[in-house]
């Protein structure tokens, strides 16, 4: 994460000072040096980051050095931004530099009146330009002597200086392929599938059956309960059917609003958890319903209870289907069956990796590489999304030193996520060019579950200036080209696809989407606002380091006044609960 920043910092700073430059723009005294000085100490830390992002993973030292320096990169990009706003403001004002104010005395008397016009007499443009560069070589310099305390901890870890990709040698991007042919799973699916099929006996004392599906995150526990939810049988023995992501943490508005849309087809306007609870058993009574509850996490049975007696409405032969990683909420759900999803064999994991990373190779190349890709699978430890982010990385890979590197990288000690999916995911991203690394951990904005509308998403790291011009290529056309990198090295999920069968939204995995949570250490924070009481996420996080943050307000909510408290924000959406779960 730190070298996307820094890489950002480095070109834009380039960019701004040759621009100046290039338009015989008079700096404040001192400012030019501090420039140059600048450039150089974030030069020579940059030659370093590709090993201090490696060692970052055994040594503490070393990530709380990253972390100074993500704090000093951060500032830096706000003073260029306030400089860069400083330029585009004396373009519009139609003053291209200082020296236009000392052309001729009677043009200096016309461009003084009609400046000062618009402006107190004492910040009239030119005196206000060398104030604000003043202003600007202060805060530089100040930058300047914080990168001097970092570059000099810098030598005391004696890094090594690797060449690494600082840009995008090409956009490599691959045709998606289609996951839906799930390996390794027909036993589990066959036992859920009979489950969801018997009828029950008068004997049981639920009218509705509730089965959980266990297992760690990223063993494929929503790919299965998306297969019972579609197959043919499933769907023809019920009338009415509903999908739910519930995500942590447990809320039951939000929840309960999300039935009522899925079930009536629409949003409803009721800001009351009673009111929506009835509409909810209303809409199932006497109705032979299957539902799946996606993702719970709460093992809390008091937010349960009242959601759970209103869909006791069903008819008998009504199933619910709950996916989670805890035992506990199973059991809490009075569960009448529990499925524990357990990895893929070794035989059936490979399957899955081949498809990714042997896919488009000639039968001799795959010959090469299957000795280094199946010691790469035994790593993966059975996890699908372990096999598939991995395999999604090496497809871009040609060569045998580009997989055995890849095996033996020191990212699969890491035990920061489940399972064996710190690996992958690191390698993966790390794999990135800087531009497109920015545009996946801002993704860590949004709330677990959501829907994530492809063009909106585009939008929104051309607002933050994530997207870096390249030719004659508009700047959406590049966006586009970054999704679809991103999507290809499996970061996105569940595509949802138009009548031309393009890809207009989708989602992320919770394990991947808590990769880039960890990415942005607090940066970024959802917060759900109900009421007047402020939301405790806010609370909790240090608001001094937050950047970027999306409210999602009900329609009584008030707006959370605590959030003028994070002065270095950079952005801010307001969205309804269901705009950020539906397509």
């Amino acid at each position: 994460m730190v070298d996307a920043i820094v890489s950002a910092v480095l070109e834009q700073l380039i960019s701004v000072a040759a621009k100046e430059a290039n338009e015989g723009v008079r700096l404040a005294v001192g400012v030019g040096q501090e420039v140059e000085k600048l450039k150089r100490n974030f030069q020579a830390i940059q030659a370093v980051l590709h090993d201090a992002e490696h060692r970052q993973v055994r040594e503490e030292g070393v990530r709380l050095w990253l972390d100074q320096l993500k704090d000093a990169s951060y500032n830096m990009e706000d003073v260029l931004d306030e400089w860069i706003t400083a330029r585009l403001k004396r373009q519009t004002e139609g003053v291209d530099h200082d020296n236009a104010l000392v052309r001729d005395k009677k043009k200096k008397k016309k461009k003084k009146k009609k400046v000062c016009s618009f402006f107190p007499a004492s910040s009239c443009f030119g005196f206000k330009q060398v104030f604000l560069h003043r202003d600007i070589a202060l805060k530089i310099k100040a930058i300047n002597q914080t990168l001097d305390d970092i570059a000099e901890q810098k030598d005391m870890f004696s890094f090594n200086v690797i060449n690494s990709r600082g840009k995008s040698e090409g956009m490599q991007s691959t045709s998606l392929i289609d996951v839906s042919e799930v390996r390794g799973r027909d036993e589990e699916m066959r036992s859920i599938k009979s489950m969801l099929l018997c009828q029950g006996s008068d004997q049981q004392t639920n009218t509705v059956q509730i089965i959980s599906m266990v297992g760690m995150g990223g063993i494929g526990k929503t790919t299965l309960a998306q297969l019972a939810y579609n197959d043919n049988d499933v769907i023809n023995n019920f009338e009415i059917r509903v999908r739910v992501c519930v995500s942590d943490p447990f809320d039951e508005f939000n929840v309960a609003k999300a039935t009522i849309e899925e079930l009536e087809g629409s949003a409803i306007d009721l800001h009351e958890l009673n009111s929506l609870l009835r509409r909810i058993g209303a809409n199932i009574a006497g109705q032979k319903f299957f539902m799946v509850l996606d993702n719970l996490w709460t093992d809390d049975y008091r937010k349960w209870e009242p959601f759970r007696n209103c869909l006791m409405n069903g008819l008998r032969g009504s199933k619910i289907l709950i996916t989670t990683r805890k035992e506990t909420v199973a059991r809490m759900m009075e569960s009448t069956d529990i499925v524990y999803v357990q990895g893929l064999s070794e035989l059936e994991c490979w399957s899955l990796f081949r498809r990714f990373a042997l896919s488009g190779r000639t039968p001799s190349e795959c010959d090469q590489l299957e000795g280094i890709g199946r010691g790469i699978v035994r790593k993966c430890k059975g996890l699908p999304l372990a096999a598939k982010t991995i395999g999604s990385l090496l497809q871009f890979k040609r060569t045998k030193e580009e997989w055995q590197s890849a095996l033996d990288s020191e990212m699969w000690q890491l035990e920061e996520f489940e399972g064996g999916l710190s690996a992958p995911l690191f390698l993966s991203y790390n794999d990135l060019p800087f531009e497109i690394k920015r545009c996946f951990s801002y993704c860590a904005i949004f709330p677990k579950s959501s829907y994530l509308k492809k063009d909106e998403l585009v939008k929104l790291w051309m607002a933050q200036g994530y997207i870096v011009l390249k030719g004659n290529n508009e700047m959406k056309v590049i966006g586009l080209e970054y999704f679809d990198c991103l999507a290809s090295r499996s970061f996105y999920q569940q595509f949802v696809k138009d009548d031309d069968n393009m890809v207009i939204g989708c989602t992320m995995h919770d394990v991947v989407h808590d990769f880039a949570q960890s990415l942005t250490n607090n940066e970024c924070v959802a917060l759900e606002v109900h009421g007047d009481e402020e939301p405790l996420s806010l609370i909790n996080n240090s608001q001094d380091k937050l950047r970027h943050s999306i409210s999602v307000l009900d329609k009584v909510a008030s707006f959370p006044v605590s959030i003028f408290n994070a002065k270095k924000l950079r952005s801010l959406l307001i969205r309804s609960p269901l705009e950020v779960l539906s397509p």
